[in-house]
């Protein structure tokens, strides 16, 4: 166990010390130079930066502090711990690190600005910390109101970017949305997983047929919960018990899988879901495209 934990802790510092290089990359080499803005903690950080020309590290670490206070109660004094060292060392990586201006152009800017400041962010979050604060926020709130993280999240980024519109134009609180937004999408990716399998659910009459294919033909690994299928509108009363059979594979392969149900029982109810993120049992290694 000790090797184990050992080996996590080594994971997630790598993690966290790249989190912190990307979004130091980030805003010195294309958000700071070029005066743009986010959204979130790191976007109420930068905001401050061009209206009132204070240190940006010194402000990363005081905006942030109120989060990691909350992060202490709401998740763990670890977490908080944790995040507290991020956001430190991404300040120090902010004063002492040169990173090159790379363009100056507005919409790679916001393109690849808010693609690494995202990369950063996510990495920082797989190691078990944050380093921008807002989603603590958002897990706070939502324990004192009806709201959802989504919203709080929203109505938090609403003011950082009519404020960035009211004191710099329209234009440069646009370019901070779309920032935002590519950002967000890379945390998205980044967190949930590069790994894009599919969980695919098959309600069959002929479920030992599909069972047999699925393992025997295909080599996947499957999971069967007990059901009853029937209850049509015709025929409410009839119903039979089934297998209804669960397994997870890769993009590529869902053609195929629907092709071998369809041919064994052209009449299956199949449906699928996408897993962004997948460990253990019997997965096969995604095919490279």
């Amino acid at each position: 166990m000790s090797k184990y934990k050992a080996s996590y802790a080594i994971q997630d510092t790598i993690y966290i010390i790249l989190g912190i290089i990307f979004s130091a990359f980030a805003m010195k080499s294309f958000l700071v130079p070029n005066h743009f803005m986010d959204g979130g903690v790191t976007g109420i950080s930068l905001f401050g930066h061009e209206v009132f020309h204070w240190n940006l590290g010194l402000l990363l670490i005081l905006t942030n502090i109120p989060f990691i206070i909350m992060g202490a109660f709401q998740i763990s004094k670890g977490f908080a711990v944790k995040t507290a060292l991020a956001v430190i060392g991404l300040a120090l990586a902010m004063q002492f690190i040169e990173f090159p201006t790379i363009t100056s152009d507005n919409l790679l800017v916001s393109m690849f600005g808010g693609f690494f400041l995202g990369l950063g962010i996510g990495l920082a979050m797989r190691g078990g910390c944050a380093i921008d604060g807002i989603e603590v926020l958002a897990l706070y709130t939502l324990k004192k109101t009806s709201f959802t993280i989504t919203e709080v999240i929203l109505a938090m980024n609403v003011v950082i970017f009519l404020s960035a519109g009211f004191y710099f134009g329209l234009e440069t609180a646009l370019y901070a949305m779309l920032t935002y937004y590519v950002a967000m999408r890379t945390i998205d990716y980044v967190i949930e997983g590069l790994e894009a399998y599919t969980g695919v659910t098959i309600i069959s009459g002929m479920s030992e047929e599909v069972k047999e294919a699925l393992v025997l033909r295909m080599g996947r690994g499957i999971t069967i919960y007990k059901g009853e299928r029937g209850f049509m509108k015709d025929s409410y009363e009839v119903s039979h018990e089934c297998d209804i059979v669960f397994t997870v594979i890769t993009r590529l392969e869902v053609r195929k899988l629907k092709n071998v149900v369809h041919h064994i029982d052209p009449r299956a109810f199949v449906f699928t879901h996408t897993i962004k993120e997948t460990a253990g049992g019997v997965l096969k290694r995604k095919i490279a495209h």
